[in-house]
C-alpha cells in the first residue's frame, strides 16, 4: 500500500511522494530523481539519511548507535534507509541530505512496491 510522505522545509515549501510499505523511505526519496540526494551504505551505518519523523507511524530495523542514539530514536530521529511507512509520514531531513533535498523543489512521485 502506498503512503504519502511529505518532507518539510524544502526551499520555499515541501516535497511530497508516495512510498510503498514494502520500500524504505530512503528508496522513495531516491525516486525523486537524480537531484544529488546522497545515499550511503543503505544499511543504517553511515548516517547520511538521518531524518526526524514529525508525524505518522513506521516500522524500523536496527540502526547504528554511532549514528542514531537512544535519545534520537525516542525523539523519532531515525535513518530513512531503516524505516518503512505504516501510515502517511511528515518528516524533516536533518542529516547530510539537507542541501540536496532542498534543491529538489516540489514533486509528487509514486514509488511502486
Amino acid at each position: 500500500m502506498p503512503y504519502r510522505i511529505t518532507i518539510e522545509e524544502v526551499g520555499a515549501g515541501s516535497v511530497n511522494f508516495n512510498c510503498s510499505d514494502q520500500q524504505t523511505v530512503l528508496r522513495g526519496m531516491e525516486a525523486l530523481g537524480n537531484r544529488g540526494i546522497p545515499v550511503g551504505c543503505r544499511q543504517g551505518g553511515c548516517g547520511v539519511c538521518k531524518v526526524e519523523v514529525l508525524e505518522g507511524t513506521y516500522r524500523k530495523r536496527v540502526m547504528s548507535r554511532e549514528q542514531v542514539s537512544e535519545d534520537d530514536e525516542n525523539a523519532h530521529r531515525v535513518l530513512a534507509c531503516c524505516i518503512w511507512p505504516t501510515s502517511d509520514l511528515r518528516l524533516r531531513v536533518i542529516g547530510k541530505m539537507v542541501d540536496a533535498v532542498r534543491k529538489t523543489g516540489t514533486a509528487a512521485i509514486t514509488v511502486a512496491g
